[in-house]
């Protein structure tokens, strides 16, 4: 007899979620267009010129388990509320360096902005715990394509406020304030069940180093770490060398905004793809997919060269984050959930920390010029992508009940 599952809770939560993404995501867009272009005018040295964007990712990374944790203990919502308040102090801050032409204070503001970008983060894990299995891909695959909304608002905000007063990108901060703002009254419409806390019988399950030791969980963070570590080394340096080349401003913003389009435009599918051919397939797609945009971008830099290359990369992006979070959700239990999340964006935002300091030494200070930088920013994501491929094809070939 065919079981028939209700997934009325998760189609709200999803719904919710993607108003989410598409609104209080909008101010990513926006700060990765001018965060580098406003460090470089802030920054006594131009290696410095994409730190605003590292410190974002290492305020994630070092938000990633406190933010779980509290999610964890007291709800989805309490942990989203926290996001929003971290990305308007990170606004208001940011807003107050450039008034004060404070590098030290602009770069405090970047870190707190990155308490939002955790928080948004775990929106695709939020629309998995109430999903059926089968639902599951597509409420995540779902959440992130709200993301389109977010490439088309957030770019076309920058055009609007970033000269919108006498001190440059100002007017831009103070719009991330507004979306946080009014943003934050989405989450209290989620119906999300807070965990019960563990009794004395409850299965506590596996250790950190249990599950990280996983080889499914292993391959799914090798994955999700190397799709948004390269996609942001190249993601950071693309306005800094769409001007170095000779381009306006507006022209970064449009191959940015066309780029976060192709981040989450696949994502009506993805999970509908997944489905159908598997995560494995999936994955090495948008590693292949990934590879090719660091091919076109050494072709040249054209205008051209930056959008398909750029297109390419978010694509890329897509398949690989989606497969990777996809993955990682099916291999482990509701009570390892605020320990393997935690970590999981612990290591992936690290890894991203790391990517997003390289992208502004590669781009301004290994070589002479704005294209010398370009090239050695997209020659750097070859060893990455075999990393990541050779710990798929690894996985594969592992005997099946092993891979379960």
């Amino acid at each position: 007899m065919t079981q028939v599952v209700d997934d009325s809770r998760a189609r709200r939560t999803v719904f919710i979620l993607v108003l989410a993404q598409a609104f209080l995501g909008a101010q990513m867009p926006m700060i990765f267009t001018i965060g580098g272009l406003a460090g470089q005018s802030l920054a006594t040295n131009a290696c410095f010129a994409t730190l605003p964007i590292s410190l974002i990712v290492l305020g994630s990374m070092v938000s990633a388990t406190p933010i779980s944790a509290i999610m964890q203990k007291y709800g989805r919502r309490v942990g989203f509320l926290i996001g929003t308040l971290g990305g308007a102090l990170g606004g208001a801050i940011g807003a107050y360096g450039l008034y004060l032409n404070s590098f030290p204070i602009f770069l405090a503001g970047s870190f707190l902005t990155g308490v939002y970008m955790c928080a948004q983060g775990f929106y695709r894990f939020a629309a998995a715990d109430t999903a059926s299995d089968s639902f599951r891909p597509k409420a995540i695959s779902y959440v992130m394509a709200g993301g389109l909304l977010s490439a088309l608002i957030g770019p076309q905000l920058v055009k609007v406020t970033s000269d919108s007063m006498i001190i440059p990108f100002m007017g831009a901060y103070i719009a991330v304030v507004a979306l946080n703002i009014l943003g934050s009254a989405l989450f209290f419409f989620i119906n999300i069940p807070t965990p019960k806390p563990p009794s004395e019988n409850t299965p506590k399950g596996r250790s950190r180093w249990e599950l990280i030791t996983t080889p499914r969980i292993t391959v799914a963070v090798i994955c999700a770490m190397v799709s948004y570590a390269l996609m942001n080394l190249v993601m950071t340096s693309t306005p800094l060398a769409v001007v170095g080349c000779g381009f306006e401003q507006d022209d970064a913003a449009n191959i940015v905004s066309a780029h976060v389009i192709a981040m989450f435009l696949p994502s009506f599918f993805t999970g509908h793809l997944i489905a159908r051919f598997g995560v494995e397939k999936i994955l090495a797609l948008g590693l292949v997919i990934l590879a090719g945009a660091g091919a076109v971008a050494l072709q040249g830099v054209e205008l051209e060269n930056f959008f398909v290359a750029l297109i390419l990369l978010g694509v890329g992006w897509n398949f690989g984050f989606i497969g990777a979070t996809t993955m990682l959700a099916g291999a482990h239990d509701p009570s390892e959930r605020g320990r393997m999340q935690g970590m999981n964006d612990l290591i992936v935002f690290g890894g991203v920390t790391v990517a997003s300091l390289a992208s502004g030494g590669l781009m301004n200070c290994s070589g002479g010029s704005a294209a010398v930088g370009w090239t050695s920013v997209n020659l750097a994501m070859a060893p990455f992508l075999m990393l990541a491929g050779g710990a798929l094809i690894w996985l594969v070939l592992r005997p099946s009940e092993e891979t379960a």
